[in-house]
């Protein structure tokens, strides 16, 4: 087997020694390339070159931003099986990889990782589609977004749990452009306007610390997408939802919250551009968004 390790030197978690451990487990069952990123986009390149040249596996260590990257690079060409995505959690919430049962310790993914080769494991799963951007776990735009963008000047090192919800609050507070309102489409109903909107592609939607975060429930890789949106930013409605969103069960209920668990597309319209933002990066701002679910869209390695 061919493989090639994608390491994001900067990610909340990963080492040096950690990096060489893992290159080394690795190596000691397939032919490894390892390739530590220096840019921005550069994992993505790495991913790309690696799917045409026919390569059997590559492995993401490092972050959701690092694997979002390499899934956007082995899908440039469209869905793939012949090359399979391997992950070694190295970020600070690492939402695809718990969400697919991968353990946040390095060591532990790796051996995961290693029985997947052996035995020959791997997970098909869907992925979503926004515009010309695949993500595995979330995209957002308004409120969501722009608690990204206000981060995502500190990221790396020094991100936290902590610093997202100090972030949440000053966004809350004290927007970009002001709440601005989101037109949602959904095939077959009425045009509906709303002042956040969360999409997902699994269940949780993210991570606060240790705690799920949890908006649709009923969304996983074998579904559609999943759909969030308030239709008021009152700070009742807000408390609400996030009480909600961290309780075990998250059974969200109220008049001004619009959910749909299993879509195949849909689009978000604003009036002027919003931020926008996929598996927790900030890629811009857009006025208009289609978003789309790809079943079986990419095959992961997954040991028991």
């Amino acid at each position: 087997m061919r493989a090639i390790l994608v390491v994001n030197p900067q990610a909340t978690s990963t080492t040096a020694g950690g990096r060489d451990v893992l290159a080394h487990a690795l190596a000691s069952q397939m032919k490894l390339e390892v390739v530590e990123t220096d840019y921005r986009g550069h994992a993505l390149a790495v991913a790309r070159s690696a799917v045409r040249d026919g390569i059997d596996l590559v492995v993401a260590h490092g972050g959701d931003g690092t694997v979002n990257e390499v899934v956007n690079g082995m899908l440039t060409d469209g869905p793939t099986n012949r090359t399979a995505l391997g992950v070694v959690p190295g970020g600070s919430a690492n939402v695809f990889a718990r969400a697919l049962g991968i353990s946040r310790d390095p060591v532990e993914a790796t051996h995961q990782l290693l029985r997947a080769v052996e035995d020959g494991q791997s997970r098909s799963v869907g992925l979503g589609r926004a515009d010309e951007r695949w993500f595995t776990f979330n995209a957002g735009l308004g409120w969501d977004a722009d608690v990204v963008a206000a981060v995502a000047d500190r990221r790396g090192k020094q991100t936290n749990a902590l610093l997202y919800m100090r972030s949440a609050v000053a966004c809350y507070f004290n927007p970009p452009r002001g709440k601005e309102p989101l037109t949602l489409h959904i095939p077959g109903e009425d045009p509906v306007e709303v002042r956040t909107a969360f999409i997902s592609n699994t269940d949780p939607w993210s991570y606060l610390g240790p705690r799920p975060v949890r908006f649709n429930t009923g969304t996983s890789f074998e579904t559609g997408l999943g759909l969030f949106a308030l239709r008021t930013l009152s700070l009742w409605t807000v408390y609400r939802h996030v009480r909600q969103s961290l309780r075990s069960e998250a059974k969200h209920r109220g008049r001004n919250l619009v959910r749909h668990d299993d879509l195949a597309k849909l689009r978000i319209e604003a009036p002027h551009p919003v931020n926008f933002q996929v598996d927790g990066d900030p890629v811009g701002r857009r006025s208009q968004v289609e978003f789309v679910s790809v079943p079986h869209a990419l095959s992961v390695l997954i040991g028991g």
